[in-house]
């Protein structure tokens, strides 16, 4: 085989290795990115739940206060009720006090309800902790593995690009830019096989003569039809 093409066929396998590391590294991230998204949206509901507990007991002691203004009234209205003359002063008197219990009754029943408000959003406030306990206990736990595996993944690009950087100190520049330029377009598909006697880059067949040409000739040879550099690999059909 061709000097040169052997040197490209390696030069696109490390290439093509070099490339599938991203994509495995961003699959890791991935694993630690849902985790963190999902302790990220409990965070959000213990936040809000706080902020509507926080809502109701305000509400509730905004009623304790009015229900003390309406308790205060209705001693006024007591003793008010003792130098009343006339009826007429009796009657808005008695639709004075029958409001202010109209107003205690409500803000009373506001206070129960404000009430079992809190009881049920302490109790989910509560159950949102214990799951944040647990999601940032696995974050924790998957960020090791995530960090460890990806230490791994990089060390394992680094030799196989060392390997890359070495074999282009020998490389022939000319040759190189060739490469380049296809694999701007093909990226890890520059350097194909020929399979049952068609591009495996465009899976375009090649006729018989061009066929003949690739397996005898000695130079780097493209693909009629994309343009990829082809070869034929050895015990290929």
């Amino acid at each position: 085989m061709n000097k040169y093409l052997d040197q490209l066929i390696n030069l696109s396998l490390f290439d093509t290795q070099i490339s599938e590391f991203d994509p495995k590294i961003e699959t890791e991230n991935d694993k630690l990115s849902l985790l963190i998204k999902k302790a990220s949206k409990t965070q959000t509901l213990i936040d809000e739940t706080i902020k509507q507990t926080d809502d109701a007991k305000s509400k509730i002691t905004r009623n304790d206060i009015h229900l003390q203004e309406l308790k205060d009234k209705l001693d006024d209205i007591e003793s008010k009720g003792i130098n009343i003359k006339t009826d007429k002063e009796l009657k808005a008197l008695q639709l004075e006090e029958e409001i202010a219990k109209e107003q205690i009754s409500f803000s009373n029943e506001e206070i129960t309800r404000f009430d079992n408000i809190v009881e049920t959003k302490e109790i989910e406030l509560s159950k949102l902790k214990e799951e944040l306990i647990v999601q940032e206990e696995d974050i924790n736990n998957i960020k090791f593995e995530v960090d460890k595996a990806i230490q791994i993944l990089t060390k394992d690009r680094d030799s196989i690009s060392k390997k890359r950087e070495k074999l282009l100190k020998n490389f022939d520049n000319k040759i190189l830019t060739f490469y380049e330029k296809i694999k701007k377009w093909a990226k890890t598909t520059a350097v194909v096989p020929l399979k049952r006697q068609a591009c495996s880059g465009c899976f375009i067949k090649i006729n018989d003569y061009m066929y003949e040409e690739i397996i005898k000739s000695e130079d780097i040879i493209s693909c009629p039809h994309c343009g990829r550099i082809v070869y034929k690999q050895k015990n290929s059909i």
